[in-house]
């Protein structure tokens, strides 16, 4: 059992890989495969990973969707947050490796009902800390829709956008939320992960 105010790490992995044309999840990086990094990542960070969406990868704790019929990060999250019993979540996706366990703790160290980093104009959603006080707000967009986008959530509650002058502090470059979605992703990350 998890300590009690110990973040849980949502990984959600319920996508089909159509652009990556093969499983994201166990593609190698520098020797590991993807979710391996994910994992090791937010573990660095303080966080209890939890993968969302399937239940094949050996060795890490995982939950199906609640809802079967529904699918995307919306609904990702609906699970994580059942699942954290109150605790802070810390969403990230499958494919990003290039994650930084100093930027999830920047983040889990910051307060707001959302949390998210803001990259030319877009919150990214899925490398964001969510509270127990979106989780009402959450249930009441899954109840009108199948799978809301989750900028319509942060619209909803007390959101703290994390702007560029304030993440790039960290040291963070902007590949915390960077998704591997095709082979010249994963050869750019490759080369990125080489470079000390």
């Amino acid at each position: 059992m998890a300590p009690p105010n110990l973040p849980l790490g949502a990984i959600l992995a319920g996508g089909t890989s159509r652009r990556m044309g093969r499983d994201k999840a166990f593609i190698e990086l520098n020797g590991k495969p993807m979710f391996s990094h994910v994992v090791s990542i937010l573990t660095a960070a303080g966080c209890e990973p939890v993968i969302i969406g399937r239940g094949d990868i050996d060795d890490v704790a995982f939950a199906d969707d609640d809802e079967p019929g529904r699918r995307g990060p919306a609904s990702g999250l609906a699970t994580a947050m059942r699942l954290a019993e109150g605790r802070d979540v810390v969403l990230v996706a499958i494919d990003q490796p290039l994650l930084r366990p100093e930027t999830v703790r920047a983040l889990l160290s910051l307060d707001g009902d959302a949390v998210v980093p803001v990259a030319a104009g877009v919150r990214q959603a899925t490398c964001a800390v969510y509270r127990r006080s979106c989780r009402e707000v959450l249930t009441g967009l899954l109840a009108t829709t199948d799978s809301p986008p989750l900028q319509r959530l942060l619209d909803r509650v007390s959101t703290r956008d994390v702007g560029v002058d304030e993440w790039s502090t960290w040291g963070e470059g902007g590949e915390s939320w960077w998704s591997l979605d095709t082979g010249a992703d994963v050869r750019e990350a490759r080369r990125w992960l080489a470079d000390p």
